[in-house]
C-alpha cells in the first residue's frame, strides 16, 4: 500500500522537480500542495476538535449519572454523538493519514529513482553491480541515493543509456547536499541544521497543541466547579487530567518517531518534515482565529 502512494506522490515530485530543475524547491513546492489538498480535512479536524471540546462537559454529566450502570453509559454517550452528528472515531482518520504520508514519503525519499523516475528494478540492479564492480560501497537501504550521488561514473560506463540521465537529480539546495544521511555523515556538521530546525519547529508545535488544551480543560473545570459538588470536582479534575496527559503523550509520539528516522534518512525526508511543520503551526494559528470567530458570530 505504501508503495502505491509513494508511486503517485512520485509522478507529483517529478513534476515539481521538472518545473524548478531543484530537489529541494521540489519538496517544498511538494509539501504546499499536499497541504492544501489536505486543507478540508484539516478544517473539519478543527471544527470538530472545538466541538469535541464542548461536547466533553455533557459527557461528564452522562459518566457521572450512569457510573454504576456502564451499559446505560455507553448507550447515553452512542446517543449523544448521534444527536451531534459526531463520530467517536473521527480522530482515527487524522492519526490514518499522518501514518499513511509518513511512511509513503519516506519510501519515495528513499527510492527516488524508482518512485519519481520510474527506471526498473533491472536497471537499478545492473548500476549497483557496476558500482561494486569499482569496488564502490553500495547501502542496501539507500541504494538509489548512491547511485545519485555516482552519477559521474555511471554516466562514463554507460554512456548511451538514456536512463543514466536521469540519475543526475540537482540534490543541492543552499548549501545543503538533501542526499546526504545524518547517521553515515556524522563529522558534517550541516546534516544537522534541517533536523535541528525540525526538532524546534516539533517542539513549537506541541506547545501550541498543549496550550490549546489547556486553555480548554481550564474552561471545563470552572462549569463542572460551578455546577457540582466538592466531591465530584475532585473526581473530574482526575479525569480531566488522566485524558490531558494521555493527549500530551500521544502528541509527542509522532515527532520523536520522526525525528528517530530522520536521522537514519536522506535529508530531502526532513526537509519535508520541517515545511510540514512550520505550514501546521501557520494553519493552526489562522485556521483557529477563524474558527473563534464563527463561533463569536453564531
Amino acid at each position: 500500500m505504501f508503495e502505491f502512494f509513494a508511486s503517485v506522490f512520485g509522478y507529483l515530485l517529478s513534476f515539481l522537480y521538472n518545473l524548478v530543475n531543484n530537489y529541494g524547491l521540489a519538496i517544498i513546492l511538494f509539501t504546499i500542495t499536499i497541504k492544501l489538498l489536505l486543507l478540508p480535512l484539516s478544517i473539519k479536524q478543527q471544527r470538530t476538535m472545538k466541538k469535541s471540546a464542548k461536547l466533553q462537559e455533557k459527557m461528564k454529566v452522562i459518566q457521572f449519572k450512569y457510573k454504576n450502570d456502564p451499559e446505560k453509559m455507553n448507550q447515553e454517550i452512542m446517543n449523544l454523538y448521534k444527536n451531534e452528528k459526531m463520530s467517536p472515531f473521527s480522530g482515527c482518520l487524522t492519526a490514518i493519514i499522518q501514518l499513511l504520508l509518513l511512511m509513503s514519503i519516506f519510501y519515495l525519499v528513499r527510492n527516488p529513482i524508482t518512485y519519481m523516475e520510474k527506471i526498473a528494478t533491472e536497471d537499478i540492479n545492473k548500476y549497483v553491480a557496476q558500482l561494486q564492480e569499482e569496488g564502490k560501497e553500495v547501502n542496501k537501504v539507500y541504494q538509489e541515493i548512491d547511485l545519485i550521488r555516482e552519477y559521474n561514473l555511471l554516466k562514463e560506463k554507460n554512456p548511451e543509456d538514456s536512463n543514466v540521465e536521469k540519475l543526475n537529480l540537482q540534490m543541492n539546495f543552499l548549501g545543503l547536499d538533501l542526499s546526504k544521511i545524518p547517521q553515515q555523515n556524522m563529522t558534517d556538521y550541516t546534516v544537522y541544521i534541517i533536523p535541528i530546525l525540525y526538532i524546534l519547529s516539533s517542539f513549537i508545535s506541541i506547545r501550541m497543541t498543549t496550550a490549546m488544551q489547556q486553555k480548554q480543560n481550564q474552561t471545563k473545570k470552572k462549569t463542572v466547579i460551578d455546577g457540582e459538588t466538592g466531591e465530584e470536582v475532585e473526581e473530574k479534575e482526575n479525569e480531566m487530567d488522566a485524558v490531558m496527559q494521555t493527549n500530551k503523550m500521544m502528541s509527542w509520539m509522532m515527532p520523536i518517531m520522526s525525528i528517530s528516522i530522520a536521522f537514519v534518512a536522506p535529508l530531502g525526508l526532513a526537509l519535508y518534515w520541517l515545511v510540514s511543520n512550520i505550514l501546521m503551526i501557520v494553519e493552526r494559528i489562522v485556521l483557529d482565529k477563524v474558527i473563534k470567530q464563527e463561533d463569536e458570530e453564531e
